[in-house]
């Protein structure tokens, strides 16, 4: 089948184990470009932690916040905030469990607790800054997603009570995404195919985590990298090699695609 477009994962796809674009990964979303192939981002990342990888790659349309921001052509074409009376009571929460929070914007992040060891080995997993503190940060803009910092045994009461009002994804070992209901990159892709005049059919995406399995399972072509989360790989159509391994390349190459 002619795929019409493809979409790359950032962490652990687009970027290594050194998070670094490999040559061999930038040479083939190059020649992808040259074929006529229409080339997006699809990550869990804001649009202000995504956007130097984008335009390294000359990529202009992008899936951000695990489907709760969606930009076509620089365009923005979708957005989904979470509310603020759901963001208030889970704060609150939070902070009567001691769990700390992160609160991102489209522009930048603040942290509603200062210098906490999980806030900063979580984003220097990422090879990111750590946001400074400022209080009630989601009173002043627009929040499309949150990081609620807790281990996976303490999750399971937020799941409960807050199960209508947002949707949690875990990422990293002491920190889950909190997304709007039903938050999915599979939503925002779809906004994306809607935009171009395109099916799921044509299209194809590469992923690596748990925030992935609905993208893969969505489009025509979901190929899993080869250092997937185990969760992910049976979701996948294909599973290509690891990351540091021209997995890109490789799938590409399987597909027809370059």
């Amino acid at each position: 089948m002619s795929y019409k477009i493809v979409f790359f994962d950032i962490d652990g796809t687009l970027l290594n184990t050194d998070h670094t674009i490999p040559e061999e990964t930038r040479r083939a979303v190059r020649q992808l470009q040259e074929n006529g192939v229409l080339v997006a981002i699809a990550t869990g990342r804001a649009p202000f932690h995504l956007l130097p990888v984008a335009q390294e790659l000359g990529i202009d349309t992008y899936v951000g916040f695990n489907g709760s921001y969606v930009v076509a052509e620089g365009r923005l074409i979708r957005e989904t905030p979470l509310s603020r009376k759901t963001l208030a009571d889970l704060e609150a929460t939070a902070h009567a469990n001691g769990h700390p929070m992160v609160f991102l914007s489209a522009d930048t992040c603040y942290a509603n607790t200062a210098d906490h060891p999980h806030v900063i080995e979580s984003f220097h997993s990422l090879r990111l800054a750590p946001p400074v503190c400022r209080q009630r940060y989601w009173e002043e803009a627009s929040i499309y997603q949150a990081f609620l910092y807790c281990g996976e045994q303490e999750e399971h009461n937020y799941f409960t009570r807050f199960r209508d009002d947002v949707s949690f994804v875990r990422w990293h070992r002491v920190v889950l995404d909190v997304l709007p209901p039903n938050g999915s990159k599979a939503r925002g892709i779809e906004a994306v195919l809607r935009h171009y005049g395109l099916k799921p059919e044509d299209a194809v995406a590469f992923g690596d985590g748990l925030n992935d399995r609905e993208m893969l399972a969505y489009v025509g072509m979901g190929v899993a990298m080869g250092n997937a989360h185990e969760q992910v790989k049976p979701l996948a159509n294909m599973v290509t090699r690891h990351v540091n391994d021209a997995g890109i390349h490789y799938g590409l190459r399987k597909l027809g695609l370059i």
